[in-house]
């Protein structure tokens, strides 16, 4: 999927901070969460909302009332004239979103689509289906997020599972997975310093009001400092085994957006600030279980759309459940681990699912802005051994 005149305005994209699950966002629900962050971006950015043409929602875990999610989301931002589609590709929902959202664009230019992707993993729905042929009548219960983490119904394997397939089929040491984890926590601080400056760019609060009390959050939470003593600590999750819960993500909550349009509008709403050009879209699917190795052919595909190589990309930004993702894009593209992730990425500060994939595009934009502007690209893996990847400019 190549694109001509697909782009976002630098400062309309955003992200709210990541909270482990369980943790200070664990009872608000995502499309609370949604309205939330994403009228408090609207109305700092001074958006003119009767702009706004479609509203594309990006949601892979239910929440209450989530029949009606768009449409209810829309009218609660104070555009009830307008809808659009609920989306859900696992780890995939980012992209995929601005997809759509970009196809708008690329056939009509005057269309400007809201892009929301909201996810709570935290106190996932326990689902009940009516099942008469069970003994008595006993219904099927499902826990959406728990059992969909096990195991893919397609391979009855489980992701750490492709992780490890990965791992030995590229040859990746146990020391050099802590290795890249420990690199990619560093990274991670370079967000964080001359207190959060790089962050604060992009990020909006959390600032919601629970009975007598109000939440008010700026910053991730949840996360552990790793050290190269606490990483070769750990033992293997699998036995025999090289990925340890050190060398890969955790659950997340959290929501991000986007305001997509045309290349003249984003020029002007950027206020030269920078202009994303969206570039090409590709997706792919690995041999089963074996996730990880999706997210590079993914890239490769997006790469070869946009008509460009490797050697053209200055960043790349990955959503990597665990580090075996990088290493095996390294030994497949050549490309050097230390231009990856460069303020860190999922991996670190944890994964909500949907919104995982745009923050990780919001931030690769950012450092392509502060490194004067460049191509870069996004990819990550997406559960049933899938993966999505956007090439972009930053002007």
């Amino acid at each position: 999927m190549k694109f001509e005149r697909a782009a976002i305005s630098l400062p309309h994209l955003w992200s709210s901070p990541f909270v482990r699950w369980q943790g200070r966002l664990a009872d608000l629900d995502s499309i609370d969460l949604a309205h939330s962050v994403t009228a408090d971006a609207l109305q700092t950015r001074g958006v003119d909302l009767g702009m706004v043409d479609r509203l594309v929602l990006g949601m892979t875990v239910p929440q209450p009332k989530s029949f009606y999610a768009a449409p209810w989301l829309a009218a609660r931002l104070g555009m009830p004239g307008i809808s659009g589609p609920l989306i859900a590709q696992a780890c995939a929902t980012s992209v995929v979103g601005l997809a759509h959202g970009a196809c708008s664009v690329e056939m009509d230019a005057q269309a400007m689509p809201l892009l929301v992707v909201s996810d709570r993993t935290s106190n996932g729905p326990l689902l009940v289906y009516p099942k008469t042929t069970g003994q008595g009548g006993a219904p099927q219960i499902e826990h959406w997020v728990l059992d969909n983490f096990a195991a893919d119904p397609n391979t009855g394997k489980a992701m750490i599972a492709t992780a490890e397939t990965t791992a030995r089929d590229g040859a990746m040491s146990r020391t050099e997975l802590d290795d890249l984890t420990l690199l990619r926590w560093h990274q991670y601080q370079r967000a964080l310093a001359d207190d959060r400056r790089f962050q604060r760019q992009y990020m909006v609060p959390v600032r919601f009001a629970q009975g007598r009390k109000s939440l008010n959050l700026d910053a991730d939470e949840g996360l552990h400092a790793y050290s190269a003593e606490s990483l070769a600590a750990l033992h293997p999750v699998l036995p025999g085994g090289v990925v340890t819960f050190g060398g890969q993500t955790h659950p997340a909550d959290g929501c991000a957006g986007a305001l997509v349009c045309d290349v003249r509008r984003a020029t002007s709403l950027s206020a030269g600030q920078g202009v994303v050009r969206l570039l090409a879209i590709g997706q792919a699917r690995a041999s089963a279980a074996e996730m990880p190795k999706a997210a590079t052919t993914a890239a490769q595909n997006a790469l070869a759309l946009a008509g460009l190589s490797i050697s053209d990309v200055k960043f790349v930004v990955t959503h990597n459940p665990f580090a075996v993702n990088d290493i095996w894009f390294a030994r497949q593209t050549g490309f050097s681990l230390e231009q990856m992730n460069p303020y860190g990425c999922s991996l670190i500060y944890g994964h909500p699912q949907g919104p995982t994939g745009l923050r990780g595009i919001i931030e690769l934009a950012w450092a392509l802005r502060e490194a004067g502007g460049g191509i870069g690209i996004f990819t990550g893996c997406a559960a049933g051994d899938t993966g999505a990847a956007l090439v972009l400019r930053v002007d």
